[in-house]
């Protein structure tokens, strides 16, 4: 049987709505979607490079919390609201992937508060004995 645990970052959002930061499925790291909200204190920065940077800074920590990191996703999903707002980001993005090259998609489209300008999700293979 495969191991399948929950991973919780403390987001009031994920008691409120019922999920996961991020669930691993046996070597499998599923991690939602993730907004540039700071857990610790529940702020988010009004810039989208900012945002962006703090997506990955929690995404990294769901990661480590399911024994892989960065260099293990295998898929990205990044979904913004404004299509002009992605460019700025790619220094980024490249900074934290660039040598992992995972498969990627970039959505338009609305997120769930006004303030979020970017949510980013990643899939992740854990390695042998993670």
């Amino acid at each position: 049987m495969t191991e399948r645990r929950a991973i919780l970052s403390g987001s009031p959002f994920e008691e409120q709505i019922g999920y996961a930061r991020a669930v691993v499925d046996g070597d499998r790291v599923h991690v939602s979607g993730t907004t540039g909200f700071d857990y610790g204190t529940m702020t988010i920065s009004d810039d989208v490079v900012e945002q962006a940077e703090q997506c990955l800074r929690n995404i990294g920590a769901a990661l480590e919390a399911a024994g892989c990191g960065f260099a293990d996703v295998v898929r990205v999903r990044y979904l913004l609201p404004e299509r002009a707002d992605f460019e700025p980001c790619w220094p980024v993005l490249r900074r934290w992937f660039g040598e992992v090259r995972p498969a990627a998609t970039m959505l338009v489209c609305g997120l769930a508060d006004p303030r979020m300008k970017i949510e980013i999700e990643v899939d992740a293979r854990r390695p042998q004995g993670g």
